[in-house]
């Protein structure tokens, strides 16, 4: 037993960084970047559904929230918004990329390009094609920052803070756990190299960065919000996953019972949330799941990028999670008809 706590222990401490590493390489980009473009968005539908396409396909959060943060402002539309969340799968993608990135992949194009298809439609169909005024919610503010000034650097570390400290110390100890071996694969193949590189990224990051970047979008926002919860939704995955695969009744319902597999995934879409879903993308990756369930999941859920809508308009939050189950749930069926 202790083994077993062990192992999977390593495995989704493996997860959570190259989750870590990935949002704050994402955080790092978007931090940079300004909203002067969205303002050409509200001249043509068809060009706000592919940017929210886009936006929404970008794992975390950061996409969804910049889409939400366009609607609320009536810049976009709400087939773009539909869009958007239809293509995110919020912090679950970071996680299929560390399990399974070829499939990963596949889920992510397949997302985008029924995200599109899905938006063009409710456009066509929709009633409400003129943007009106907007709620007046800013949702999230891009800043600029200038993420690396040298002169700034020997002052932080010298007087160093508490959340500093922290990034520092867990970026230092999991390096020196990587490269002696103790977690991670012992050969020094390609991945264990360019995992190296990335927890050095990090390194550098916690070193450079001033103190506004680092205290609100690394640690409070990606480090306080987002990784402890997902490592203890992947740990306790990995120990439900054993408890599954060593009995042999529970694997035969998840082997046979498919459509009602699918139901369930498509309703647990619905909570705006990351973590349940962890659930689903854990067990595809260990082939007890069809690809149609994990691809009618990733089609309904959105992560938490909903959430801030759900503070402005519950209507327009319902319509847009019922709209996405119906095409998660027609998603499934079909694939699974075809026995994918």
């Amino acid at each position: 037993m202790s083994e077993l706590i062990i192992s999977t222990l390593k495995q989704s401490l493996m997860i959570t960084v190259f989750v870590l590493i990935m949002m704050v390489v994402i955080e790092y980009i978007n931090i940079q970047s300004k909203n002067r473009w969205a303002e050409n968005l509200q001249k043509s539908p068809l060009l706000q559904i592919f940017v929210a396409a886009l936006l929404g396909i970008i794992p975390g959060c950061m996409g969804a929230f910049t889409v939400v943060s366009l609607y609320t402002h009536r810049m976009i539309g709400f087939a773009a918004l539909v869009t958007a969340m239809i293509a995110t799968s919020g912090d679950e993608s970071f996680v299929m990329f560390a399990l399974f990135p070829v499939k990963a992949l596949i889920i992510h194009v397949g997302l985008f390009v029924m995200a599109i298809t899905t938006g063009w439609i409710v456009h066509r169909f929709s009633r409400q094609k003129n943007i009106s005024r907007p709620y007046g919610f800013v949702v999230h503010e891009h800043e600029y920052c200038d993420c690396f000034s040298k002169s700034l650097i020997i002052p932080q570390l010298k007087a160093m803070s508490f959340e500093r400290a922290v990034l520092l110390l867990f970026s230092l100890i999991f390096t020196v756990l990587l490269i002696s071996g103790v977690i991670g694969q012992p050969a020094w193949d390609w991945k264990k190299i360019t995992f190296l590189a990335g927890v050095l990224f990090l390194l550098f990051v916690f070193v450079t960065v001033p103190e506004h970047f680092l205290k609100e979008h690394l640690y409070k926002h990606i480090l306080k919000k987002h990784l402890l919860r997902i490592f203890l939704w992947t740990w306790g995955t990995f120990l439900l996953l054993h408890v599954i695969q060593s009995n042999l009744i529970l694997n035969d319902v998840m082997q046979n019972n498919n459509y009602v597999i699918l139901l369930i995934a498509v309703l647990i879409g619905l909570i705006p949330e990351s973590g349940p879903h962890l659930v689903f993308v854990t067990l595809f990756s260990k082939n007890l799941l069809p690809f149609s369930i994990m691809f009618a999941n990733s089609v309904v859920q959105d992560g938490h990028g909903m959430l801030p809508l759900l503070a402005e308009s519950r209507k327009d939050f319902i319509k847009v999670k019922l709209l996405n189950m119906f095409v998660g749930l027609l998603t499934g069926m079909i694939l699974l008809q075809f026995g994918i």
